[in-house]
This record gives C-alpha cells, structure tokens and sequence, in this order.
C-alpha cells in the first residue's frame, strides 16, 4: 500500500495515513484502492487484533477529497462516482461493525473528508490545541459530506443541532469538539494522544458507535417528532428564501438529513451517495470549488504577487483622509496590530474619523467578542491629527481623499516627502487612472494603487493597481500590506475603472438602460436579485450616488476631449444623467433616487412612484431569464475584455475580485467561470444574439474570444 502505513503490534492494528508527495493526506483513487486491501487485511486478521488505531504521520489529520479529480467528472460519471463513495463507507462500516474498538488520534485538523474517516472511530482523542479545526465545510464549495458525514453528524446530534455544522459548513476546533461529545478526550502530545487511545481500547473491548446499539434513539427526535416536524415544515422555505434556489448543496443537505432520519442506517448511506453522486458531477460544484479552493488558494500563496521580493510588514501606515474609507481603513490597521497616523484637515475631523474605531470596537465589547484592555490596545494604535508633519517616518501613506485629481496631487505632493527611506505610496481611488495620479509623485515607480471596498471592516477583497511606471518591489508590498489586514488582494494593471469599478458599472448601467427601454423597475430589480446578486442594479445606484455616476462620466468626457477624442455614453448612463440633472434625484444620502427613503424609523424603502409614467412602457416585451442574462452576461462580457486587454492578469484574480468585490453570484463561480461553466461555444453563441437585439455592450470580439479560451482552466 502506498497511502496507507500498516502495523500489527501486540494486538494493536495501528493505520497511518501518509500520502507520498502530498503535504496532507487526501481521498485520492490510490487512498481509496488502500483502504480496500488493508480492510481486507484486518478482516482476514480480526482474531489476532484487539482494537485499532487510526493515526497520520502529516502536520494534519487528514484532507478530505482529491478535488482536483472531482473537477473531472462530468454528468456521464455519476454512476460511477456513487459507486466509489459507497466502496469507501462499505469499508468504513467494515471497520466500524468488526467488534473491535477503533480510536482516532487527531493530530491536527481534519476537514470535510477528513472529519468523516475521524468518525470511522468510536472513540476520538484530540491535541490540545486551538489552531486545529474540525469540520464538514463541503456546503461552500458546492458540495455535501457524502462519505457518512450527514448520516453520522445527525445521529450524534440531531436534526435541528446538526444542521449549523452541515449547511452552513460551521468548523470547531477540538474544545468545542468536546463540548459536543464530537471528540472524548483531549491529549497534550502525540505520545499521551497514543496513551489515551490504547488506554480506553483495553477497557472498552467491544466498542460500538452509539446507532449500531438496539436502544440508540437520534437527539430530539426523528420527523415523526412533532417539534422535530413543526420546525422542519418552514425549513425548505427559509432555505429556498436564503439560497434563492441557486444552491443546490444545502437543499441536498437538508433532504439528506430529514430522510437518511426516517430510516436506519444502512439505507441512509446509500440516500447520502446518491444525494452526492448528483452533487459532484453537477456544473454548481465544479464552479464553486474552481473558485472558492482553487483560485482562492491560488490568491493566498501569491501566485499574482512578483516573485523573489523579501516579505514586507508595515509597523507604521499614515493614511490622509479621516473620512468614511479612511476611517475603515485605520480600523482595519489597528485591528491588525500596524501603528497608525490618520491625518485631516482639521482635529475635529480627525477626531471624527478615530471615533469611528471607538464606536465599532465598543460594540465588540458589548457583545463579549472583545475585552477592554484589548479595544485600549487597538484605539492606542491611532492618532488623529491635523499635522501633516506627522506622518514622518511611515512605511507607506495612503490618501483616501475625494476623487479629485488636483486635490490627490496636492495631498501626494505634500505627503511623499515624508516616508521612511523606501517607503512606498499608494491612492485609494475606485475609478481615475493611477499613471495619471502618479505625475504628481516624485517616485512614481513607488507610486500604487490600493482600492478598498466600503465598508472596510466587512469587505475583504483590495484591489491593487499596478501604474505604468509601478515598480515589482511596491506590488509586492502593496499585496503583502493588504495580507497583514487579513484581507484578500487582487492585482490588476491600470485603466479606467481598473477592473472592479469597469465591471460593476456595467452591471448598474445595464439596469439603467432597461429602464430606459421601458422595462417596469421592479422587473429590473427582481432579475437582478434571482439572477443571485446581492441587491438589484438601480438600488446599488441609490446607495453608491447617482451623482457620483454622473461626475464619473463628467470626468471620463473631460479626459477623452483632453486626448482629442470624443466620449460616447451609453444609454444607461444617459438614464442616469438625467435622473440627477434633470429629476433632481441623486441617490440614497440626497434623499431619494429610484427609490424613496422614509424618514419613519422601521419604514422600507419603495421604488419612486414616478418611475411608471417617467419610463415604463406597457408595450415594450420582456422576458425575466433574459433580463437575467444580461445582468450576467454584460459582466462577463466586460470581465473577458479586461482579461484580453491585460488589464486582468489571471482568471483566479477575474474570479474572486468579482465575486467578493462587486458581488457576482458566487453560484457562478465568478464571472470567468460562468463562461467556462456554460461552455465557451455557448456562451458565445448567446453573446451574439444579446449583441444584435441589444447593443456593442455583448459583443466579443476575436481577440476576446481567443484570449477566453486560452486562459480556460484544465485539471
């Protein structure tokens, strides 16, 4: 056996995962295949053993699944794959139903996979220690724990107490673990983690899981139950409500638990592989693991970070501007343990700002998720100031000041001089060029581009803007800057809009202009809400301004003329432009755009009554899963153009910085992913008919499809 290390000693089977080549242990095929045979073996052997031990000779326990292998399945393979599943829980209940006590030693984290061969043992012993984790997470990559994980954990816990740890993915590390009656003991070391196992087999010879003994009864209550079946009848409905039927993971979850309940265990393994088999061969799966392990690994190892730069910390950060990004930013700072100076015009101002960080870290005290001594630590970590001379010695400032170029030069100008030697600067506009900003720099190969997202301390995607003249030093530092903040960077070139701004503005336009078609507004939002993002276009122009829509377009007019060219808006802008210009509506803070805010306490918002006579037209045909598609497609469209052009980098970066940055469905995988999970033949084809009926916004050009196709992935 090559995965799989096996001893016969004193009477005492001991089995070591221990995947050659691999940094953890994983359900590979050659995993499966030992697992086969050393089963066999301990069958054939089960009069000389008294118990058996399952250990791993890595850091960690054990993986889970090889997932790479998942994204290869297609539909066709689905039979297959229930075969496979039902191979390994055939030889799990082998172990489990021997009469001989079986123990599993954690060593270290066992995720997904990896919680389910921990739960082959009737007894589980744990080291001590709060950096492992336990846990089925397989719901946020699409998937559901189909090697016993649903079955068992309902057992041990019951209908409703299970479900947190199996739809919503919920990990725990090992004290919880007890508290649960997940895990028995807790160890200090491997040697007493050894001990403890041998101890409770010499006393518990005829071992069994609790459902294999005839009195055995599940927590709470089958669904027979009429607690159990009152609380079960909404469930589906609340699940359909959150998921917006784009999930099927948590609702194969939930069917999984309340049927494998109804009857005994055997035939609720096989319902769990049968609910799995349809999972992994599923398009959902295979776009939600794409992205949410792939590239979001490919992201946190630094695959778009220049290589061969000495790692960066920044101890001390100046940011100018103590407004609401600012404030955000400084939060996020001192939350991490970087000293840092935030600076406006005034000390009231400044004040202001800081007081943000004392507003929201004093609701962490009042819900018990921070103690006083560590809100005076964070708060001592910011100074206000009005003094620009204060900012002297900072290994990087940040101006996150209005989107005004000459009031940013100024404040670079002012600023530069008085970073540490090697110091680097950086500008947190969403939309003006960065190699344009940089003019002002005395260094503009130290000069960046560091976007954040609002609200800072709940956004966790940073885009970093490379500008023509940035150096691969000052990249590599921006990104390891925005690691510290423990916050997620992408790495884009320059260009109007960057890549998360250009994106997202073709979202919102688009609902403009079907608007301006005449399409009623709550047709618009509804698309955009079924369609999985995370509000409908015209209330994201609401709460972002429709004037600062405008002054964008304002400033994108000014530059093409400062070039000799002429700027074409698009429809969706035009709506816009005259919504603020014309209507007098600008947006949530000014009081109402698409929508009315009322002043009442409680009171929802409501699209604006004039709306209907302004726009909508009753003779203008429209179908729901169109408007769907063109939400969706105009962002993909967009996201492939930045790929081509170079301004995107990586499909990894295309991925997560549209889904954590401007909220494109996380079913789809991220907008690349959509088009390889559609299929590029027919993701093209639809481009096409979208194009005709609906403007140049869908049209791909050769060079965009050429460069969609070379960049698609393959496992």
């Amino acid at each position: 056996m090559q995965t799989i290390q096996y001893e016969l000693s004193q009477g005492i089977a001991t089995l070591t995962f221990d995947e050659p080549g691999s940094p953890v242990n994983t359900m590979c095929r050659q995993w499966q295949d030992d697992l086969n045979e050393v089963t066999a073996q301990i069958i054939n052997g089960k009069d000389a053993i008294t118990g058996i031990v399952l250990a791993s000779a890595k850091n960690t326990f054990f993986a889970g699944a090889d997932l790479r292998a998942v994204m290869r399945l297609q539909p066709s393979d689905a039979p297959a794959a229930y075969a496979e599943v039902e191979r390994m829980k055939h030889n799990f209940r082998a172990l489990e139903t021997l009469g001989k006590p079986v123990v599993s030693c954690l060593n270290g984290t066992a995720l997904g996979g990896g919680w389910e061969v921990a739960l082959v043992g009737h007894y589980r012993v744990a080291l001590d220690d709060a950096k492992i984790l336990f846990g089925l997470p397989e719901v946020t990559l699409g998937l559901m724990p189909g090697a016993s994980g649903v079955t068992k954990m309902t057992r041990h816990l019951g209908l409703l107490a299970a479900q947190p740890y199996l739809m919503e993915g919920k990990t725990f590390g090992p004290r919880e673990a007890l508290e649960l009656g997940l895990v028995h003991e807790l160890a200090a070391d491997a040697a007493e983690l050894r001990a403890k196992a041998l101890s409770w087999i010499a006393a518990n010879p005829a071992a069994q899981h609790p459902w294999d003994a005839k009195d055995y009864k599940i927590p709470g209550g089958t669904p027979a139950n009429s607690k159990i079946a009152a609380a079960l009848s909404v469930a589906p409905a609340m699940l359909k409500k959150q998921t917006r039927g784009l999930y099927p993971a948590p609702e194969a979850i939930l069917a999984c638990m309340v049927e494998g309940a109804l009857v005994d265990m055997e035939t609720a393994l096989r319902i769990e592989s049968r609910y799995l088999a349809r999972l992994m061969t599923g398009r959902n799966a295979k776009a939600m693991i794409n992205t949410f392990f792939f590239n979001l690994n490919a992201i946190k190892s630094g695959q778009s970070r220049p290589k061969g730069i000495p790692r960066f910390k920044p101890k001390k950060v100046g940011i100018v501007g103590a407004g609401m990004m600012g404030a955000g930013i400084a939060y996020a700072q001192a939350s991490n343990g970087i000293t840092t100076v935030l600076k406006d015009v005034s000390q009231e101002k400044a004040d202001t700002g800081k007081a943000w960080s004392e507003k929201t870290t004093q609701q962490r005290v009042d819900k018990g998720r921070m103690n006083s001594a560590e809100q005076t630590a964070l708060l001592s970590r910011i100074t206000g100031t009005d003094h620009m001379v204060d900012l002297t010695g900072c290994d990087l400032i940040i101006e996150a000041v209005f989107e005004s170029r000459e009031l940013k030069a100024q404040v670079t100008q002012e600023a530069e001089p008085l970073l540490t030697p090697g110091g680097f600067f950086a500008s947190n506009t969403s939309t003006l060029p960065i190699s344009g900003l940089a003019t002002a720099s005395a260094r503009p190969e130290k000069f960046i581009g560091i976007h954040f997202f609002s609200p800072v301390d709940k956004m966790k995607l940073v885009e970093i803007i490379r500008g023509r003249q940035t150096d691969d030093e000052t990249v590599a530092r921006a990104f390891d800057y925005v690691q510290a903040l423990g916050k997620i960077p992408i790495v884009v070139n320059d260009s109007r809009g960057f890549y998360t701004s250009r994106t997202f503005g073709t979202f919102v336009m688009e609902g403009a202009a079907m608007l301006g078609e005449g399409i009623p507004a709550a047709a618009i939002e509804n698309a955009g809400i079924q369609a999985g993002m995370p509000v409908g276009p015209l209330a994201v122009l609401d709460e972002t301004a429709l004037s600062l829509s405008v002054h964008v377009l304002e400033q994108t007019r000014a530059d093409f003329i400062a070039e000799g060219k002429t700027y074409t808006a698009t429809p969706g802008e035009l709506l816009v432009e005259r919504m603020v210009k014309e209507l007098k509506r600008s947006g949530r803070a000014a009081g109402g755009g698409f929508y009315d805010y009322p002043a009442e306490k409680g009171a929802r918002k409501s699209l604006w009554p004039e709306l209907k006579a302004l726009f909508e037209k009753p003779q203008t045909v429209w179908d729901i899963n169109e408007l769907k598609d063109r939400l969706l497609y105009r962002q993909a469209v967009e996201t492939a153009r930045c790929l081509s052009e170079g301004v995107l980098g990586s499909v990894h970066d295309a991925n997560i910085g549209s889904i954590f940055g401007i909220g494109f469905p996380a079913w789809t995988g991220g907008a690349m992913q959509f088009i390889y999970g559609m299929g590029v033949e027919t993701f093209t084809t639809r481009c096409d008919i979208l194009s005709i009926t609906f403007g140049p916004g869908f049209l791909l050009t050769d060079a965009v499809k050429a460069s969609i196709r070379q960049h698609q992935p393959v496992y």
